[in-house]
């Protein structure tokens, strides 16, 4: 058996990887869990969650854009935060890990030997695509619930476009560790957001963001704004409306006549990095 940092969701006992091969994990209380042939983990037994998974037309669309390259500037920001924030992060938890975009930029960037990395999302769809990220393993949990991670286990915490839980985040953070958090900016696609159907930001969402952190003692050490432009033709409109929440309200037809009739389009990108030590 191989011991892991990960924890039973039934029993909060450590799990351990039954062979080298890492194709199953149980505890010593009997609780097992088998890859899906895919290679992710699925944690959500018995009631689930209470959420919807985004589904695989929403990921297979965020998957081709950000093939595309369009938030490629994103991606190394973050790895630039992380490298400059955090002590040799080995151990890495993507908390809403996606398709592990973001991720596999920070695997195959940061240089780090040993890595071990854990990616957590809803959706099954998503964590199929993550689990090809090197030294991940991806599962299959509510990032609203306790983190199936030891406390003081990762190095570093990631948190990007997902569910904010800060009182998991601390207790799974190493001394000396960092959470990077990272949200869209009230004026993140304004251009298009109305002619697409897309969702709002709401605003102070920054002030609201850095004080529920600090209520569980984690406090923000550096806060980057990033913008930049893209062009975005049709198809990548369709995929950028279409692979977040707005994914799922919106009606496909309907999405691709309004893409359609407006065109590509000059849209400007606009996140904010947040570092939290």
């Amino acid at each position: 058996m191989l011991a892991s940092s990960l924890l039973c969701p039934h029993c909060q006992q450590q799990l351990e990887f039954a062979t080298a091969q890492r194709k199953t994990l149980s505890c010593h209380q009997g609780h097992r869990f088998d890859a899906a042939k895919q290679g992710y983990y699925n944690f959500l037994t018995g009631k689930g969650t209470n959420f919807t998974e985004d589904t695989a037309a929403m990921v297979a669309a965020r998957a081709e854009f950000q093939t595309r390259g369009h938030y490629q500037p994103l991606a190394t920001a973050i790895t630039q935060a992380a490298s400059q924030g955090a002590v040799n992060p080995t151990r890495i938890l993507d908390a809403g890990a996606g398709t592990g975009y973001y991720l596999s930029e920070l695997v195959e960037n940061l240089g780090v030997p040993d890595t071990e990395a854990v990616a957590l999302d809803i959706s099954r769809y998503a964590m199929r695509r993550a689990a090809k990220v090197q030294h991940t393993t991806a599962i299959v949990w509510d990032v609203w619930r306790t983190l199936p991670s030891a406390d003081a286990s990762r190095d570093l915490v990631l948190n990007c476009f997902a569910p904010h839980n800060p009182k998991e985040f601390r207790r799974v953070l190493a001394p000396g560790g960092l959470c990077l958090v990272v949200t869209a900016l009230p004026d993140h696609l304004q251009q298009v957001r109305e002619p697409l159907g897309m969702l709002g930001i709401a605003e102070a969402k920054q002030d609201q963001l850095i004080a529920r952190f600090g209520d569980h003692d984690l406090r923000l050490d550096n806060v980057q704004e990033l913008r930049f432009d893209m062009s975005l033709d049709p198809q990548d409109l369709f995929n950028l409306a279409f692979m977040g929440p707005a994914g799922h309200h919106l009606d496909p037809d309907e999405l691709r006549h309004r893409v359609n009739r407006i065109g590509t389009q000059e849209v400007r990108a606009a996140f904010g990095i947040y570092s939290f030590v």
